[in-house]
């Protein structure tokens, strides 16, 4: 009776609340954390998944599902819920996980003086990777400080367990994941808010690829200090700290990594950066082909100057009359005599490859549409370059014999009316008396 009960619960919050921004809970997976020491003495980490709920309401709350671990976010000057607005619930993945302060106890500013917090991280992702929130959430405790590092001895939380919070922190990208191309400006989004005014930040971003990490820029409010270059230092007060890059290289490639640190809290957000090149496709020949029956040509489509490696390069053949039919038109007849070149290297870091064929001339092709299409994932649909085949009949021996008859019956009339022409000459000089 109770799975029932909770069953048409769950069914009715379901079908009660749609948008996030007028979005009271989230469903949410708590991933816990049991450290212990192994046989070896070593420390191992067991995460554990649980189920639990993110509400949004005030202190003493009842739990929409009570059977979860509840995560109550009361008010603060930040409100989670406008980072993700306008989006439909079921688009979100929620997880809450433990932070660890590695044994670092600094004073949150708007907390009260006796106050130990336990702090916990927050992520909401896009399903379809358009952005990706952060935050931190601050559970006030009335305990005192562990004295060590506090992943070694979490406070245990039950399954039915409120935990009273606030957002104290707030990290956002909205780009996640991108795909550029070659020369062109990227603006690598992220922005972070703190519950308070004044903090002392530190902005640091970093470029990784192939194991090698590399600082790019980075700014400490505290110093006034900023090294490196890309990010906007008017934006900073504003909690806008985009990345731009100006001209997207192949050495561009790799993940970027956003980070702010407030003590004791610290996170950052990955942003990985694809470079994607389309293929230049094209033909040696022309829209038309005329060739005799019989003849042979050697017939080359030309993928250049794409990334990544991966290009898939079809031939095949098929009627334009019938290709527009949309009922009962025979398929495309891919073509198996087909050859690959190896892949060339460019200078530039992109490849290209070249899929020929010798074509033989038959009267049963003419009239036919010889198309070349190539696959490769910066393209949305496949680049198609196409040519109609025109194939004429031979010309029969007996047509050469009669021509070339005529050519020396010709000649032989020719040389007949020069030689008349020249003996009248000769004879019209001889009548002259002078």
């Amino acid at each position: 009776m109770s799975l029932i009960l909770k069953i048409l619960g769950f069914l009715y919050l379901c079908l009660g609340v749609r948008c996030v921004h007028q979005v009271s809970w989230l469903p949410c997976q708590f991933t816990d954390e049991h450290v212990f020491v192994n046989k070896e003495g070593h420390t191992e980490t067991q995460h554990i998944h649980r189920e639990a709920m993110l509400q949004f309401g005030q202190k003493g709350d009842a739990p929409v599902n009570p059977n979860a671990i509840t995560f109550l976010i009361t008010g603060s000057k930040l409100d989670l819920r406008r980072y993700s607005d306008g989006l439909d619930a079921d688009q979100l993945e929620c997880e809450v996980r433990r932070y660890s302060t590695e044994g670092i106890y600094v004073r949150w500013p708007i907390q009260e003086a006796q106050e130990y917090n336990r702090w916990f991280t927050c992520t909401l992702r896009h399903s379809k990777d358009l952005f990706t929130v952060t935050s931190f959430l601050r559970h006030p405790s009335n305990q005192a400080p562990p004295g060590q590092q506090d992943y070694r001895s979490w406070p245990a939380i039950e399954d039915r367990e409120i935990l009273t919070t606030t957002v104290a922190m707030v990290i956002k990208t909205l780009t996640p994941s991108v795909k550029a191309g070659l020369g062109s400006q990227q603006k690598l989004h992220c922005q972070f808010a703190v519950d308070h005014k004044g903090p002392n930040v530190t902005v640091e971003w970093h470029m990784q690829h192939r194991g090698e990490r590399t600082r790019l820029f980075s700014h400490n409010s505290r110093l006034g200090q900023t090294q490196g270059t890309g990010v906007g230092l008017r934006s900073l007060g504003g909690g806008d700290v985009t990345y731009t890059l100006p001209f997207t290289k192949m050495s561009s490639e790799g993940t970027y990594i956003c980070s702010i640190s407030v003590m004791p809290l610290s996170v950052s957000l990955d942003i990985n950066l694809n470079i994607e090149e389309p293929p230049r496709v094209s033909l040696n020949i022309g829209p038309t082909l005329s060739l005799q029956e019989g003849g042979e040509q050697k017939v080359t489509c030309d993928a250049d100057s794409y990334f990544p490696l991966d290009v898939e390069i079809i031939w095949y053949v098929q009627d334009p009359a019938v290709s527009g039919q949309r009922v009962g038109a025979p398929l495309p007849r891919v073509l198996e005599n087909v050859l690959l070149s190896s892949h060339k290297h460019n200078q530039d870091k992109t490849y290209s490859l070249t899929a020929f064929f010798y074509l033989q001339a038959s009267l049963r092709d003419s009239g036919k549409q010889f198309t070349c299409s190539v696959s490769h994932r910066s393209l949305r649909v496949p680049i198609r370059k196409s040519f109609i085949l025109t194939v004429e009949e031979p010309t029969s021996w007996m047509f050469y014999f009669t021509v070339g008859l005529l050519m020396v019956a010709l000649a032989v009339v020719l040389y007949v009316l020069l030689r008349y022409l020249d003996s009248a000459r000769k004879k019209s000089l001889q009548k002259k008396p002078y």
